[in-house]
């Protein structure tokens, strides 16, 4: 992903359903490091795993802010199905971190919660435009190319279906 600036208005490419994954944790108990230090480490691990894993359904992710309590990331996703795929796989990262993650729970009381939405966005009903920005978001996703071959208002936009 470049950092430069692209100076004209481009929107992303996306096409058809976006699948939008939030996820985060926050720290309820700064002092019980050993309960939330191991859910803010797993995350980096999950995410250098589906970014070097080809055709694992991650398109792009980006930091999500919230306070110094709380970590979160933003998802793009091919399709529900291979969010759900690697949610549930025993041979990747989130099931021993999710189970650690229980078992920890049990005795921590409250020390650290987590969280997370997921959103299947049906084809026209999302739209994005980027303007003197680098690639970000679903633009980073999805790649961008200029707002005239999708439309030039966000009614427009919106209005476009997959064909």
């Amino acid at each position: 992903m470049s950092v430069t600036p692209i100076a004209e208005r481009v929107t992303a490419k996306a096409e058809g359903d976006v699948v939008v994954f939030l996820i985060g944790m926050r720290v309820n108990r700064w002092r019980s490091v050993r309960q939330w230090l191991p859910v803010l480490a797993a995350m980096p691990r999950m995410m250098r795993e589906l970014a070097r894993e080809e055709g694992s359904g991650l398109r792009g992710y980006r930091p999500l802010g919230g306070g110094p309590r709380n970590f979160g990331v933003v998802q793009y996703w091919d399709s529900r199905e291979k969010l759900l795929a690697y949610a549930s796989a025993p041979d990747k990262e989130h099931r021993p971190a999710w189970a650690a993650f229980n078992r920890r729970a049990r005795g921590g009381r409250g020390a650290v919660g987590i969280w997370h939405e997921t959103y299947v966005v049906p084809a026209g009903s999302y739209e994005s435009v980027y303007v003197g920005m680098p690639e970000s978001g679903l633009g980073a996703a999805y790649g961008v190319e200029p707002v005239a071959r999708r439309g030039e208002r966000a009614a427009d936009r919106l209005a476009r279906r997959a064909v």
